[in-house]
């Protein structure tokens, strides 16, 4: 499977984007799904998590409330919605698809993994 993000660009804070990643090759609609991010000199981290039915949805503390993750099984396709963007929120983000039904924050439970799409936030 193949995982294409899309969706980034560079806002202002406080405005949103909508990233998107689509799977082809073969179906994720099985599989939980994450996303990921990583800001410039620092290492990736954890952002939200979908389990392969759009339910048991949990996020990290820092997009709680801002950030929601969705899916569309039958477009292969997962969605992150970013609200209330933050400059700390600037970073590349990397949609992943897990090992197992259920999202992680864990990145070892990710077999696949996208290439990434540049979320820049000005302040």
């Amino acid at each position: 499977v193949q995982l294409q993000a899309s969706g980034g660009g560079l806002v202002h804070s406080g405005e949103s984007l909508r990233l998107s990643c689509v799977a082809s090759g073969r179906t994720v609609s099985n599989n939980g799904m994450g996303w990921f991010r990583q800001a410039p000199g620092k290492g990736r981290e954890f952002v939200a998590a979908i389990a392969w039915n759009g339910g048991n949805t949990f996020y990290a503390d820092s997009v709680k409330g801002r950030f929601t993750i969705s899916r569309d099984r039958a477009k292969n396709t997962i969605y992150l919605q970013m609200n209330s963007l933050k400059a700390e929120d600037t970073a590349v983000y990397y949609c992943a698809a897990s090992r197992y039904a259920v999202g992680s924050s864990a990145e070892g439970n990710y077999a696949k993994w996208g290439q990434g799409t540049l979320v820049t936030v000005s302040s």
